[in-house]
């Protein structure tokens, strides 16, 4: 009855560290695992999500921990973990708590040729930040659950602020099932958090601006808060959850190459600043002084030129000069040709469907990594946005629609996800339910500009094999893969139309396929 007993105490130890969020995949070495969960959702402990794609649940899982502050993902042994690597690499950047849970055989046979066998202890390597591996030979629940309660906690980094993706490594032996109770009430392990400092008062006098990068909404929120307080100019991307508010600029980016931005003197960073050239170059400027802030043990400085960082900032009211001149300078650019031109005349290109998507989106809005959160970069400010969302620890293109599922069934709030049309025949399988599961009220909407169009901006774009191995058209009509799951689907390219999905409420799962130009403006 091991096996039991400890597919228990994992279900226990997962519910007495506030883990309510649990997706499971089928297999049959994570029986005792699975169905000690399942006996726990049935008391209403947790809730319990299948999926059959382990790169789905994977990336499902992550979404649920980012709305839910942690969630946890449970496969079989064998090829099942290495499904799970991009979502566990995307956690570990973001640092999202991300429990992996994942069966194994016993020791004794890896290495034998045994069926489904493998090295399973280490895979993830240095993309978690602690890892622990159990065995139901051990049969010592006391050990079990002191092991759990360590690596849960080091998930949330209470004590080391460094959160992430957490293995969990299991070798089980048959009997999977049998009658099971633990010897022990389980209780949760009580820790104190590394508090954080007080806020540092930094002086007066440089021109001052706030960079707010990929952030969950606390962040962005602090974000938005030092800007207002001492009236500066506040570039925030798209998914900062900053970008709001009398400080904020629809066109930093268009400005930071001109006379004004090379007058800037210091850039609070919050966040995680990736996504334009532009803010690259800003932050490896030698005449900048750059100080991160941020709560946790490590901080962007991809140009290695921030010199201080802390926990929290404050400074005096700058001159409202400063900031007056940058409102003035975007309010130019929103009126002049180029992208904005292209936004406020309502064609069909990427940034006028991602303006678009950012002025009708509620609850939340979840970007591919691609062109449309480059795009949404240049959108008209809003006062009330969504809670906005997207992968940018790693800025990849997979496990966008499975993550924005997860984002909506973790929040309760209608999902618009935005995304290309590569990103969507990436994360296909996102649009699998299994029977029985509740169904997100999910919005996807593709801009489909058929192929890899982002890299009509790189130097490659005038390579004669630019098409065949970078954009590659994809030359399928999406709907009708989309509509094989069974959820209604629509193919719009007039902009009347757009405006009017859009406005639509959400219910169940939708997709919007939108044809855009594949010339980037």
């Amino acid at each position: 009855m091991s096996s039991a007993r400890l597919g228990l105490a994992i279900a226990e130890a997962l519910v007495a560290a506030g883990i309510a969020e649990v997706v499971v995949c089928p297999g049959s070495r994570s029986t005792a695992i699975a169905v000690g969960l399942a006996a726990l959702a049935d008391r209403g402990r947790l809730r319990l999500h299948t999926r059959t794609d382990e790169r789905v649940a994977g990336f499902l899982a992550l979404g649920l921990a980012r709305t839910r502050g942690a969630a946890a993902v449970v496969v079989t042994s064998g090829t099942a973990l290495g499904n799970l690597v991009p979502a566990v690499m995307e956690a570990k950047l973001a640092g999202v708590p991300l429990v992996v849970v994942t069966a194994d055989r016993p020791a004794t046979l890896v290495g034998s040729g045994s069926n489904q066998t493998t090295e399973q202890i280490g895979l993830f390597g240095r993309h978690v930040v602690a890892d622990l591996y159990l065995a139901s030979s051990d049969d010592d629940p006391v050990r079990w659950l002191a092991g759990l309660g360590r690596v849960l906690i080091a998930a949330r980094g209470l004590r080391t602020r460094n959160p992430g993706p957490v293995h969990v490594d299991v070798a089980l032996s048959e009997p999977f099932l049998g009658e099971s109770e633990l010897p022990t009430a389980v209780k949760p392990l009580r820790v104190s958090a590394s508090r954080p400092a007080e806020p540092v008062t930094l002086p007066a006098g440089a021109r001052t601006v706030v960079l707010a990068g990929d952030a969950p909404p606390a962040v962005g929120r602090q974000a938005r808060a030092v800007a207002e307080q001492a009236g500066l100019p506040l570039f925030a991307e798209p998914s900062s959850n900053a970008r709001a508010g009398r400080c904020a600029l629809a066109h930093y980016r268009n400005l930071l190459d001109t006379e004004l931005g090379a007058r800037i003197e210091r850039v609070l960073i919050f966040g995680h600043p990736t996504l334009s050239r532009p803010v690259t170059r800003l932050l490896a400027r030698d005449d900048v002084e750059l100080v991160a802030v941020s709560d946790r043990a490590n901080w962007p400085d991809p140009g290695g030129h921030v010199q201080q960082v802390h926990d929290a900032v404050t400074l005096a009211q700058v001159d409202d000069g400063w900031l007056d001149d940058w409102l003035a300078a975007d309010a130019r650019q929103s009126a002049e040709a180029g992208p904005a031109g292209l936004i406020q005349a309502g064609q069909l290109t990427g940034p006028w469907l991602a303006a678009e998507a950012v002025a009708s989106a509620t609850g939340n809005l979840v970007f591919g990594c691609s062109n449309p959160i480059r795009d949404a970069d240049l959108a008209p400010i809003r006062d009330d946005p969504p809670t906005c969302w997207a992968n940018r620890g790693l800025a990849g293109v997979d496990g966008v629609i499975s993550t924005a599922s997860g984002i909506m069934l973790g929040s309760g709030e209608p999902t618009t996800v935005l995304l290309g049309d590569l990103t969507f025949l990436h994360d296909l399988g996102g649009l699998h339910v299994p029977a029985g599961q509740t169904v997100p009220d999910l919005r996807v909407v593709i801009a489909d500009d058929d192929g890899g169009s982002i890299f009509r901006t790189l130097e490659v774009a005038d390579n004669r094999w630019f098409e065949r191995l970078f954009a590659m058209p994809h030359g399928r009509d999406l709907a009708s893969l989309a509509s094989g799951f069974g959820w209604p689907t629509r193919t719009i390219d007039d902009a009347d139309e757009v405006r009017a999905q859009l406005a639509r409420p959400i219910d169940g799962i939708e997709v919007l396929v939108v044809r855009v130009d594949p010339s980037r403006p």
